[in-house]
């Protein structure tokens, strides 16, 4: 495309500026070629622009679609205002400090703490490609993470910039990243200690300058090294050129090392005391900036950070006060000067403090280093002289002292790090992190900057090559045509540097001369490089200078000052002082100086770099010491080898001011930064080539809109874009097409953006013009119509208005009429009431004088007949009082006889209770019921003969009536007394039951006994048989066990001798040491006693460095110094120390008690004493043998006398054991000692064990016929009690009889027996045989009982002279057991026998009864109808006889049925009686056998009773099948066998063996299954976490288990729902809450597990599904994605998007198919679901965070359709109320939020509908929020503050950005009965327990 066609009218474009750089305008008018066009600026302002040539045409600015990209690179226009531009907007307008710039991640410091990086941010970028999420150093590190893992590649991250800028906050940040992800669950935990040497290289290497508070004045290459599992096991870190300068001088405003100023601050600490410490300004080297104070931060807590960081990475407390020594010494130093003499001349006072203290804190001579201050030795060839320094000499040989002292202990640190940091594993891959200082330049410019301009060459040249090869790959990978790009290379200006008489190379041949000077260096630099070499373009001369060069640097022109570089690069320390310093009595400061010690070889780096560390192959001799320079370039050298060896990630860091103020964007300082840090060198690359990039999908979606509709191929989209590009761009040199991409030059682009804006726009017009005239047309219809409807209404009203005048006449005219005619009516009423009312009043008179008439009149009659009724009345009464007092004295003469009668009576009743106490109550109610009915008979036979006197007066009749009523009242108090008598048997029937039940328990606790002795009995036999195998064992072994020793004792050996070696090293170290002290005194003597002037010293003496290795302190502290250096191997986090005493001299002495706990290779080996070996040997045998026989005895054990001559026969002495340990004191070979002595004393524990075991059992024994005796006693007496019980009752009963026989009348009239009174003495008789019969069985259970009672021991013994085996020889007691079962089974029948006799005799009497009642009908019928006939003579005499009849009848029947009562009642409770005497005597098997018989016969089929047993859900399995149970049910339980059985029956298997433990009472059983059953189902869901299906399977199972136990667990609050058979079926025994708490907690970790399966599967399809997938056809949101969209670590492009959103709606469906499957709580699923989808809902909305590319209207419209997929799906299942769509409200809200409008005036709609989004998260979308169309508006920032205003109100915590992915709702399990009965419950043969028996 022409120049016409991009500069046209409305063209915006970029002008210079010389404040602002660069300023945005438009053009006013095409450009045409003309020499001025008109523009306008965007503050409104205009001006021309003159165009001299097309080349200087103004740079183009891009649409807004693009400003603010995550890619510099996916810019259409890429040039340096766009950049800056595109930054400033990011930086200011988002706040966002990360950018891509193709591979180079650019960081702008905000100056301001940012919450973007915490542990879910690492998170949420672990795994994430680079492409995919915002710009963070995190996706760079993750990225280099992953090349390492997945391509097996060594990587490198550069980070650079100028100071102030947060490299090493970069860094720190890169290895926290790191050290998260691949950390490791190893001991050594190295991550933690590469992040604590980080606080400790701040302290030492950091410092305050005018840029930065926390400068690195240090470069650092930090190796982190991982294995096979990608996790970190060591790291190791290189620097580079410190500053030392700084420790002698800094600028103003400016700090010293951090490390200086936290020691001032902690002077007050006790253990600093000793430092002579004071403040920072009362030292030189602290004070010179006169600011030693940084705000916000804390000197003293910063030191004990560092401490702490010191002491994890293995540096002791005493190193650490070491350290502090030093540099406290240091700081002294400082304050040392020296004083100006006569001549030339210089001295210390002898008094000086200062000197005093540096001298004592290193150790060292002060009268040495006080006169080597002053004075230096000039060496010549024969002779050494005696110079004495200048007051600026001393000066200069002070500070270099200082820093040479610095830069040693900088280096000791770093190096005792490296060994920290260190590991023994191997190292598979590494990741570098590189952080340097980036490109200087400054008014003055010296040795130090070169340096890094120099490293920044070196850098820069690497980032080039770099960038140029992934340009080549990509369209080499693309296979497009290319041709070569031409970028600029540095390699000329870096020979400059460092070739053969380049800068470098002159320098140090300078330094070598004897007179070389800054001035002579660089007059040769001139001579060489400019005078010769004129067309020479990177170096120059200034013009006013001759000290003075300039280098054209890659990124600027730099003049460097020539004062100061050969001092620099000489790096020169007086020998003199460090030989002081050499011959310190502190180790350390020896140390630091030692040139010549060897490193030992398990310290030196296994790096597979094979890069070594700065500074250590220094020779010895001082003249062929490296300069800095030679050093610098040669460590540099080794850094781009291991550079070029790795793939190289950059990290390029910005300030974006020098005023450090946060989000402040200085336009000036930036732009110098992007030129020199290589960004815009990298666009220059990328624009050289094809910087856009775009997948012909993307391509088509984005501009379809610009093709026609024939040259669209859905099939091919490769030939649609091909199709639409050939008509669109005519210069094919425009694009490329690629394999899988369109590749466009720069600028094409925003071509077809243009293209695309203006076509949308055409058809945005057509749109609205159709739309228009829709809307005119509608306008005017709705007029028009309008107007008709008002003609009408106009038309309608008028009508309305005459019609109503019509009506009002009308009405008016009527109104007057009926006016008229009401006041005519009014008129004739009033005349026509007062004649009426005149009328009334005369009436009225007239009839009230009537009335009082006829009243006088009947008043009279009603006293007359009052008076007269009186009078009969009276006469009444006298006669009927007469009556009635005739009547009372009959009654009373009659009353006292029956008085006298019952008071006769009433002794004999009381001298049968005094006879029979026990039945006292009972008699006394039987006895008043008798008397009742004697009354009542007496009464009726008056009532007879009263009734005869008085047959001819109705009164009869009436009482008669009156007696049949209590006659039928009692029959239904008779009928009532049945039904009572019916409950007692049913009671009787559930007493029964409870007595079998009871049976069932005592037997199963029998069997239990048995097991558990014959468990007992194998358990003793298995234990002597292995402890048999083991001394046979042992006793094959003790040869090759002594040879063994043998070569131990040898290696101790070795190790002495190894000892000595170290030893004698030792003492020769001290030897050197103590000689270079002397010389050194020597010398000194030697100055002191010459004259003034030059002094000869002797050539003789060595000056070469020794190395002092031991001090000369007390042999208390050199012993404590060895103990600590011998514990520096085994410091670090996560381990012990173990302190190991240093070898013993050859002469120590071992003792037998310090054999044990010193280690066998401090015991000097010397000649085995085989004679002891073997007198030890015999010892051991003999002890065996006394072994054998003590088991022996144990096996044959019969007594307590036994046992105890055993124990005491079978044993030795302890004499016998203290003579062998002295024997072994005696002996040599002291570790095969130990052996043998161990081997004696579990000999000597064995005996003793066997010993109490045969203590214990005849204790156990004698206990058990102790008790035996006791309970054979206690039986006896109950016996006997019970027997006279018995007599008593018997006794009590018979007289009961006779007074029952006396008092009642069994007779009838006939003098006959009756038939009631019959049935009652059979009855009795009956009874009374029973009794008798049942009497003797009882006796002989008692004989039986008392033969069990004596146990078998016993009988043993006084039967079979102590033989147990003799006593069941011939299986006699099984014998005797089953003729008590034959006894206990007729015993049974007998019952049976009785209990049917009463059921019939209970029929009988109901039949009876019920005849009665109907005879007492009819008669009643006869009577009624009797008192409707006349008064007749015969009918009267017959009612009168019937009624005798009935009533006769009546009390015979009431008396038979009260015996029959009474009766029952004996016999019930006879039956408890010997039914608890049945019980005492394992009355369990007989009520079995009574269940069983009485179900024979009520069933009357022939059926076997102990069917019933089947269904009393329960398990039965013995101890030794447990693992099976476990086995086959918990561990090979598979799902797919699981899911064709009932749901939960594991659970209720499991319940149902807990239900057998509970009924046999074995809580060590059920504790032993439920522990065993825990384990199990723990150890199956850890090894197969990862299967969904199984981990279901046992979260249903544990929950059933769970709401089981529960169930029956008795507790009223779960027994609700619950029938009367499960309510049978409760724990009776067993309280299971604890238990039920465990399986609470297990099922709450199986729901964790199944939770982080679901999520971990579910993860990768969130985003795809949820955020990109578009099921909306033309709503792609699709923009270039530059550099970063073509990340090499990509495994491939997605899928395509229907898939995304369809794969997780499957998955979901599986989720819900094996929860239904598996029959999990619907609570619960509705829980687990919840869950899910709030883990889904975090996982797309923290993605959506930082994805600035999803922040779009149309995102956000595709967003919210795909949640609708979701939502509908928890409608489908009926989860629609489980919270789950709730959970889902933040991401649901943040879609709305892309969709709603963005004005000043939804500001509060927005709040109100983003009420679950968080502060934070709302301003973070609306800052990403970035326009797809230019239709589309930026969210502007005043409504961005003013959604931050009005959202102040909410909490203070709700201000998080990412939702928490491990966040977790509480789970509970809600109470589930099941109402499954257990005994249906059967188990399927094929969980192969046929173990099993169902009871």
């Amino acid at each position: 495309m022409s120049a016409n066609e991009l500069y046209t009218k409305g063209a915006r474009i970029w002008m210079p500026d010389p404040e602002q750089i660069w300023r945005a305008a438009e053009l006013l008018e095409d450009y045409k070629g003309q020499v001025k066009v008109k523009i306008r600026y965007e503050e409104g302002e205009e001006s021309l622009l003159e165009v001299k040539e097309k080349k200087s045409l103004p740079h183009l600015r891009n649409p807004d679609i693009l400003i603010g990209e995550n890619d510099l690179t996916s810019l259409s226009y890429l040039n340096e205002p766009e950049v800056l531009y595109n930054l400033k907007v990011r930086f200011l307008d988002t706040r966002t400090i990360y950018t891509y710039c193709g591979i180079v991640l650019v960081a702008i410091n905000p100056y301001e703490q940012l919450e973007i990086y915490g542990n879910d941010i690492i998170h949420a970028y672990s795994g994430q490609d680079m492409g995919a999420m915002d710009p963070h150093i995190y996706a760079v590190a993750e990225e280099a993470f992953k090349r390492m893992a997945r391509f097996e590649q060594n990587q490198s991250i550069i980070v650079s910039g100028e100071s102030g800028a947060g490299k090493t906050v970069s860094a720190k940040y890169a290895m926290r990243f790191f050290a998260t992800v691949g950390g490791s669950a190893s001991e050594t935990q190295v991550e933690k200690r590469v992040l604590a040497s980080n606080p400790i290289m701040e302290a030492i290497g950091n410092a305050k300058t005018i840029r930065n508070d926390n400068s690195s004045r240090f470069g650092k290459y930090i190796e982190l090294g991982f294995n096979k599992q990608n996790e970190i096991i060591r790291a190791h870190m290189r620097t580079y050129l410190l500053e030392k300068s700084r420790v002698v001088f800094q600028a103003s405003d400016e700090r010293n090392y951090h490390i200086f100023y936290q020691l001032c601050a902690s002077a007050h600490l006790p253990e600093f005391k000793k430092f002579q410490l004071g403040p920072a300004d009362s030292f030189f080297y602290t004070s010179q900036g006169q600011n030693p104070e940084i705000d916000d931060v804390d000197d003293a807590e910063d030191l004990q950070s560092t401490r702490e960081a010191l002491l994890l990475l293995g540096i002791s407390e005493k190193d650490q006060m070491m350290i502090f020594q030093i540099l406290s010494a240091i700081l002294h130093f400082g304050n040392v000067k020296p004083q100006e003499k006569e001549g030339e001349t210089c001295e210390i006072p002898a008094k000086n403090k200062s000197l005093n203290n540096f001298c004592t804190l290193l150790g060292i001579e002060e009268s040495q280093m006080r006169m080597w201050l002053c004075h230096r030795k000039i060496t010549t060839v024969n002779e050494v002289l005696t110079k004495p320094l200048t007051v600026i000499e001393a000066s200069f040989a002070q500070d270099a002292l200082a820093k040479c002292i610095y830069s040693k202990m900088f280096d000791w640190i770093v190096t005792h790090l490296n060994r920290a940091l260190s590991s023994t594993g191997k190292q598979h891959r590494f990741i570098g992190v590189l952080d340097i200082y980036g490109f200087e330049t400054f008014e003055v410019n010296s040795f130090e900057q070169f340096c890094i301009n120099y490293a920044n060459e070196k850098l820069q040249q690497i980032f080039n090559m770099h960038v140029f090869k992934l340009e080549q790959e990509e369209y080499v990978k693309e296979e497009i045509e290319w041709s070569f790009i031409d970028f600029y290379d540095n390699q000329p200006c870096i020979d400059l540097i460092e070739s053969k008489l380049g800068i470098l190379d002159l320098l140090d041949e300078e330094c070598k001369m004897p007179k070389g000077s800054d001035d002579n260096w660089c007059q040769k630099l001139y001579d060489k490089h400019f005078k010769k070499g004129q067309e020479h373009s990177h170096f120059d001369k200034p013009k006013m200078s001759r000290s003075a060069f300039i280098v054209n640097h890659f990124a600027d022109r730099v003049t460097y000052q020539a004062h100061g570089f050969l001092e620099k690069n000489r790096d020169t320390v007086l020998q003199e002082h460090v030989d002081i310093l050499k011959a310190s009595e502190y180790e350390l400061v020896a140390e630091l100086f030692n040139d010549d010690a060897e490193e030992p070889p398990d310290k030196r780096q296994r790096s597979s770099s094979r890069v070594t560390p700065l500074k250590k192959s220094v020779p010895a001799n001082k003249q062929h010491k490296k300069t800095v320079g030679s050093q610098f370039r040669d460590s540099l050298l080794m850094l781009m080898e291991t550079l070029n060896a790795t793939t190289s990630h950059y990290i390029r860091c910005i300030k974006p001011n020098d005023l450090k103020e946060a989000f402040t964007f200085d336009p000036k300082r930036v732009v110098e930064q992007l030129r020199a840090c290589g960004v815009l060198e990298t666009i220059r690359i990328s624009a050289a080539g094809y910087p856009s990039r775009w997948t012909y999908l993307e391509f088509f979606q984005r501009y379809r809109v610009l093709a026609r509709s024939k040259d669209i191929d859905r099939k091919d989209h490769r030939k649609t874009c091909n199709n639409v590009l050939t008509k669109l761009i005519q210069d094919e040199d425009k694009y490329r097409f690629g394999r899988t991409k369109i590749f466009f030059r720069a600028g094409q682009v925003a071509y077809l953006e243009k293209l695309r804006a203006d076509k949308l726009r055409a058809c945005g017009m057509m749109i609205q013009k159709h739309v228009r005239g829709w809307l005119a047309r509608k306008r005017y219809m709705k007029l028009k119509k309008s107007a008709l409807l008002i003609q009408a209404h106009g038309r309608g009203l008028l009508a309305r208005r005459y019609a109503q005048f019509l009506r009002r006449t009308n009405a008016a005219t009527i109104i007057q009429k009926m006016w008229r005619g009401h006041l005519t009516r009014r008129y004739y009423k009033n005349v026509h009431k007062a004649i009426v009312k005149i009328q009334t009043a005369i009436r009225g008179f007239m009839g009230r004088q009537y009335f009082k008439q006829k009243l006088y009149e009947h008043k009279t009659v009603i006293i007359q007949s009052a008076v007269r009724g009186w009078l009969a009345k009276r006469h009444f009464k006298k006669i009927m009082y007469g009556i009635i007092k005739v009547q009372g004295h009959f009654r009373r003469r009659k009353a006292k006889n029956e008085l006298k009668r019952v008071k006769i009576e009433a002794k004999s009743v009381e001298h049968i209770k005094t006879v029979n106490k026990g039945l006292e109550n009972k008699i006394i109610e039987l006895q008043q019921k008798l008397d009742e009915q004697k009354k009542i008979a007496r009464e009726k036979q008056d009532l007879e003969n009263y009734n005869k006197q008085i047959q001819e007066q109705l009164v009869k009749y009436r009482a008669d009536s009156e007696v049949v009523e209590k006659s039928s009242n009692r029959i239904a108090d008779l009928e009532e007394e049945l039904r009572r008598v019916r409950v007692e048997l049913e009671n009787e029937r559930e007493e029964k039951k409870d007595l079998v039940s009871e049976k069932e328990l005592m037997k199963k606790e029998h069997q239990k006994v048995v097991n558990i002795l014959s468990e007992e009995n194998n358990k003793l036999k298995g234990e002597l048989d292995e402890a048999n195998k083991r001394v046979q064992e042992q006793e094959k072994n003790l040869e090759g066990y002594v040879q063994r020793k043998v070569e131990e004792a040898k290696r101790v050996l070795l190790a002495d001798f190894d000892s000595e070696r170290l030893h004698h090293q030792r003492l020769v170290k001290e030897h050197n040491r103590l000689q270079q002290r002397f010389e050194n005194v020597k010398g000194e003597i030697q100055v002191l006693t010459s004259p003034d002037g030059h002094k000869r010293t002797p050539s003789d003496i060595s000056m070469i460095s020794v190395e002092s290795v031991t001090s000369s302190v007390s042999p208390d502290e050199k012993k404590e110094g060895e103990e600590e250096e011998a514990e520096k191997e085994d410091q670090g986090y996560g381990t012990q120390r173990k302190k190991k005493p240093a070898p013993a001299p050859p002469t120590a002495a071992i003792t037998i008690e310090k054999i044990p706990e010193e280690p066998a290779k401090q015991i000097k080996g010397e000649a085995v004493d085989v004679g002891l070996v073997l007198k030890l040997q015999n010892k051991i045998k003999t002890l065996e043998r006394e072994r054998e026989q003590l088991r022996t005895r144990l096996e044959q054990m019969d007594e307590e006398k036994e046992s105890k001559h055993a124990s005491s026969t079978g044993g030795f002495s302890d004499s016998v054991f203290n003579n062998l340990k002295m024997q072994l004191v005696n002996a040599d070979d002291v570790a095969l000692v130990i052996k043998l002595q161990k081997r004696v004393k579990d000999l000597e524990q064995a005996k003793l064990r066997l010993t109490n075991e045969l203590d214990e059992k005849a204790d156990e024994e004698e206990e058990n016929l102790t008790m035996i005796k006791e309970g054979k006693a206690y039986h006896s007496l109950k016996m006997q009690e019970l027997q006279n019980e018995n007599d008593k009752l018997k006794r009590e009963v018979t007289k009961l009889m006779k007074a029952i026989s006396e008092s009642a009348n069994f007779e009838s009239k006939g003098k006959k027996t009756s038939k009631a009174s019959k049935e009652f003495m059979d009855q009795f008789e009956a009874m009374a045989d029973e009794l008798e019969r049942r009497r003797e069985e009882c006796i002989q259970l008692r004989s039986h009982l008392a033969e069990r009672s004596i146990s078998s021991h016993a009988i043993a013994k006084e039967y079979y002279s102590g033989s147990d085996d003799r006593v069941n020889e011939d299986n006699e007691l099984a014998m005797a057991y089953q003729t008590q079962r034959d006894l206990n089974r007729l015993l049974e029948n007998q019952l049976q026998k009785t209990e049917k006799e009463l059921k019939r005799k209970e029929v009988e009497y109901t039949k009876e009864l019920n005849e009665l009642k109907k005879d007492n009908d009819r008669h009643q019928k006869i009577i009624e109808k009797s008192l409707n006939l006349s008064p007749d003579a015969k009918i009267e005499a017959t009612m009168q006889h019937e009624i005798t009849r009935l009533t006769s009848e009546n009390l015979d029947l009431r008396e038979t049925i009260d015996k029959q009562n009474e009766q029952i009642r004996k016999l019930k409770k006879m039956l408890k009686v010997y039914a608890k005497r049945l019980k005492e005597g394992d009355a369990a098997e007989i009520q079995a056998e009574l269940e069983m018989e009485e179900a024979k016969s009520v069933e009357n089929v022939a059926q076997i009773i102990h069917r019933e047993r089947n269904y009393l859900g329960m398990l039965e399995y013995k101890k030794e099948d447990e693992a099976g149970l476990i086995k086959n049910l918990i561990t090979d339980l598979k799902p797919r066998v699981a899911t064709g059985l009932l749901p939960g029956l594991p659970a209720y298997i499991m319940f149902m063996c807990v239900r057998h433990t509970d009924y046999i009472n074995d809580d060590e059983k059920v504790r032993s299954l439920l522990t065993s059953s825990i384990n199990g189902i723990k150890k199956v869901v850890k090894k197969h976490h990862d299967d969904l299906d199984r981990v279901t399977m046992w979260l249903a199972n544990t929950c059933r288990l769970l709401h089981t136990l529960k169930q029956y667990s008795g507790e009223k609050a779960f027994q609700a729902e619950n029938t009367s058979r499960q309510n049978e079926h409760c724990l009776r025994n067993f309280d299971l809450s604890e238990y039920r708490q465990v399986f609470s907690d297990l099922a709450i970790w199986i729901y964790q597990t199944l939770i982080k399966q679901m999520e971990a599967s579910i993860q990768p399809t969130v985003v795809p599904a949820v955020l990109e997938h578009e099921a909306i056809a033309g709503l792609s949101g699709s923009k270039p994605s530059g550099m970063r969209g073509r990340s090499g670590s990509r495994q491939g492009e997605l899928d395509h998007q229907e898939v995304s959103l369809e794969s997780l709606m499957k998955t979901l469906n599986s989720y819900m198919r094996v929860l239904t499957q598996h029959a999990v709580d619907p609570e619960l699923i509705k829980q687990i679901f919840r869950q899910v989808y709030y883990f889904l809902c975090a996982c797309a909305l923290n993605n959506l965070l930082l994805r600035k590319d999803m922040c779009n209207w149309s995102k956000g419209m595709q967003i919210r359709y795909n949640l609708s997929h979701l939502e509908q799906w928890l409608r489908d299942n009926k989860l629609n109320e489980s919270g789950a769509q709730a959970a889902l409200e933040p991401i649901i809200q943040a879609s709305q939020l892309l969709q709603a409008r963005k004005t000043d005036a939804d500001v509060e709609s927005v709040c109100d509908m983003c009420s679950k989004l968080t502060v934070a998260q709302i301003v973070k979308i609306l800052n990403l929020y970035t326009p797809v169309d230019e239709f589309e508006e930026r969210v502007p920032i005043t409504f961005i503050r003013k959604i931050q205003e009005r959202l102040k109100g909410r909490p203070p915590s709700d201000n998080t950005l990412l939702m928490d992915l491990k966040f977790s709702y509480s789970v509970t399990f809600p109470f589930n009965p099941s109402s499954i009965a257990m005994e249906t419950i059967e188990v399927p043969e094929s969980l192969h327990m046929g173990f099993l028996t169902r009871l």
